[in-house]
C-alpha cells in the first residue's frame, strides 16, 4: 500500500486533471476505484510510452489497484 500511496503522490502532483484529480481524491479516501482504473488506463493509453518517468508508474499503479 506505501507503494501505491507513493505513486498517487507522484500522480496528484502533476497537475494533470486526468490523473491528478482521481489521485488526490483516493488519497482523501474518496475515489471510485472504477474511475480511478479508467483513468489512470487513459493516461497509460496516452502517454506512457512517452519516456518520461511516469510510464513505469501508469503500469504499476494499475497492477497494484487490481491486486486490491
Amino acid at each position: 500500500m506505501e507503494e501505491l500511496t507513493k505513486i498517487m503522490v507522484r500522480f496528484a502532483s502533476t497537475g494533470w486533471d486526468l490523473i491528478s484529480q482521481p489521485a488526490r481524491q483516493w488519497l482523501e479516501g474518496t475515489a471510485d476505484k472504477k474511475a480511478l482504473l479508467a483513468a489512470i488506463q487513459q493516461a497509460d493509453e496516452l502517454c506512457g510510452s512517452c519516456g518520461c518517468d511516469m510510464d513505469p508508474l501508469y503500469k504499476r499503479a494499475i497492477k497494484l489497484l487490481n491486486e486490491n
